[in-house]
């Protein structure tokens, strides 16, 4: 459904990304950030499944920054080490420009929502701390949020946590819900990665059911 194509960056960095075009009117556009496995089949997938719900989509490769083209589907112990090089090489600072280029891209259907999982998750609670155009946010499982947890969302919220999610403790989520009592955060009785179809010891049916189907009411509440 979908096709590869390039963005620039304000600073004039190149790199890929991934869009899906509906089949019938867009009703509004949807930016998807990565896992850290770069634009694997599972996130073009989901690119396909906002687009079959009838949003223009849109994934960005992150990760060419530190290394261009990558992308992976082993979710193994050589794999997590992988990502751990990638991870210290990569910069901060080059999130938001290049989620701001991936939202112009889309920019002129209409309203531009953004969703993301881990590292996406923890770009998209940044990016509804930024602004960059977007119109709502809905982040799951995002590693790191509590390392940006006085940062004020400027645009309408909401995060999606497993319950059995190991890496991100109960009093981290605990205490975002004290600070950001006006955002949802939805729990959910799954590990981290529940909606990674590809990743069949996390992946939680249900969970994952449940989460994309509120993400979607939100989107279409706050994007139409």
């Amino acid at each position: 459904m979908g096709e590869r194509i390039k963005l620039t960056a304000a600073d004039g960095f190149t790199f890929n990304a991934y869009r899906a075009e509906p089949s019938r009117p867009a009703k509004a556009a949807v930016v998807v950030i990565q896992e850290v496995w770069g634009l694997n089949r599972w996130v073009r997938s989901d690119v396909d499944r906002y687009a079959a719900e009838g949003y223009v989509a849109i994934a960005p490769a992150i990760m060419d920054r530190v290394e261009l083209g990558y992308e992976s589907e082993d979710y193994g112990q050589s794999g997590f080490a992988k990502i751990g090089a990638l991870m210290k090489a990569f910069k901060q600072e080059t999130l938001l420009p290049d989620v701001e280029a991936a939202v112009k891209n889309v920019a002129a259907t209409g309203k531009v929502g953004i969703t993301g999982y881990c590292f996406g998750g923890r770009a998209a609670w940044l990016a509804a701390n930024a602004g960059l155009g977007l119109s709502a946010a809905s982040g799951y499982y995002g590693g790191g949020v509590p390392n940006y947890i006085d940062l004020a969302p400027k645009i309408p919220l909401e995060m999606h946590y497993g319950e059995k999610d190991t890496g991100i403790p109960s009093d981290q989520i605990a205490a975002l819900r004290k600070k950001h009592p006006s955002v949802p955060i939805f729990m959910y009785p799954a590990e981290h990665g529940f909606c990674n179809r590809d990743r069949e010891d996390h992946y939680d049916a249900r969970s994952a059911h449940l989460a994309n189907a509120r993400t979607l009411e939100f989107f279409a509440q706050h994007l139409f």
